[in-house]
């Protein structure tokens, strides 16, 4: 019976690990954001990290895929124990911390690719701790199944291979691209409600903290507070306790939180319909400038002669972008928009999404995209 729980514990945290490292390896960039997010003030306070991220989401995602590796292979047994537990420690704690206080919504364990709600999120930790566990308690049990040159051969190629995967994904773009921006997706119509497209909603609830005499405190719903007439009592609302809850699911939009505005006025449908072409960078002070300044001037030049409509999308200011249109003597329009967003569309800085009828054809990172001998076009899945 020891034998068999230390095996399936084995067999399922390595696989766990290995899938769980090359979704993420998949998207490093997205990881390191979330990262990022752990790493901010209202979270971990950890701001001294936030440069690091990126490198730390390589780091990680590459360690996890070995680790997993090492674990079926039963090599290295201390350090891959060892490293197991600290990780599910530290992660264990850290989907617990945002669960409770309500800081991370989604812990990127699967990237994009299965999205986690926090509470799944601690429940699978505390699972894979459990099985870590068992592991270390039945750890003589683990022995390699193949001689030390073959498991020194597998674990270089798998070494190799995630090197070489997270090289190749961070020159140019995700392999596999499950965000809702994804090729396929019409724009239009994944912004649609759930009442426009005859669904039910969710429900959210407004939730308030009253305060009392002695410094006492509750939460109640909107609901209750009208039912039991709380305004009649010797209660008062704190100001900073009213939040709003989710109490029942419904259909939400893939894409939200996405409006295209220039000079002050909402052009999102004209640059979400048709033939267009987005060029996103979410930052100028983050971007790869004179990868920026080449495909603003390339763009500029192409829209001149071309039915595509163009559009600059970031979340920089009004100053930075007058700054390139000066520099690069840009004739397309740049509208100012929710860096969340943006980070979401493409994953490069700067980077290029092509739409036809509305529909979005491809991404492109900037080592990809050149439009000074070739046009949108060419871009076009064969």
């Amino acid at each position: 019976m020891k034998t068999f729980l230390v095996n399936f514990s084995r067999f399922f945290v390595g696989l766990l690990f290995i899938f769980s490292g090359v979704i993420k390896m998949n998207d490093p960039v997205g990881f390191s954001f979330k990262l990022d997010e752990y790493f901010g003030e209202d979270v971990l306070n950890l701001t001294f990290l936030q440069p690091l991220a990126l490198y730390l989401a390589v780091l990680i995602v590459i360690y996890e895929v070995i680790l997993g590796v090492t674990l079926l292979l039963g090599v290295w047994k201390k350090i891959t124990l060892t490293s197991l537990a600290g990780m599910m420690a530290f992660f264990t704690f850290l989907t617990f911390y945002s669960a409770y206080y309500e800081k991370v919504t989604d812990c990127g364990c699967f990237g994009d690719a299965i999205p986690l709600e926090p509470w799944e999120s601690f429940g699978k930790d505390v699972i894979l701790s459990i099985l870590i566990a068992i592991l270390i308690w039945g750890r003589n049990s683990i022995e390699p199944f193949l001689s030390i040159r073959i498991n020194r051969v597998i674990i270089a190629l798998g070494l190799i291979a995630s090197v070489s995967f997270s090289y190749f994904v961070l020159n140019h773009l995700p392999v596999w691209d499950f965000r809702a921006y994804k090729p396929g997706t019409d724009v239009s119509e994944a912004m649609m409600s759930a009442e426009e497209l005859g669904l039910d909603p969710p429900v959210y609830e407004t939730y308030y903290t009253m305060k009392g005499g002695d410094d006492e405190s509750f939460e109640i719903s909107g609901t209750d507070y009208i039912k039991e007439k709380l305004w009649e009592k010797d209660f008062t609302i704190d100001p900073d306790g009213t939040f709003s809850k989710k109490i029942s699911d419904g259909y939400e939009p893939p894409i939200h939180d996405f409006t295209i505005n220039i000079n002050g006025t909402d052009q999102t449908q004209e640059y979400v319909s048709g033939d267009v072409i987005w060029l996103v960078a979410y930052d100028f002070n983050k971007a790869n400038y004179s990868e920026l300044k080449r495909l603003t001037k390339e763009l500029s030049n192409y829209s001149q002669k071309s039915d595509f409509k163009v559009v600059g999308m970031t979340s920089s200011s009004d100053e930075d972008i007058s700054k390139l249109m000066n520099e690069t003597s840009c004739s397309f329009p740049w509208a100012v928009m929710d860096g969340t967003a943006l980070k979401t569309i493409n994953r490069s800085n700067p980077g290029v999404t092509i739409l036809k009828n509305g529909v979005i054809i491809n991404h492109f990172h900037f080592n990809d995209a050149v439009f000074n001998s070739k046009g949108a076009e060419s871009y076009f899945p064969e």
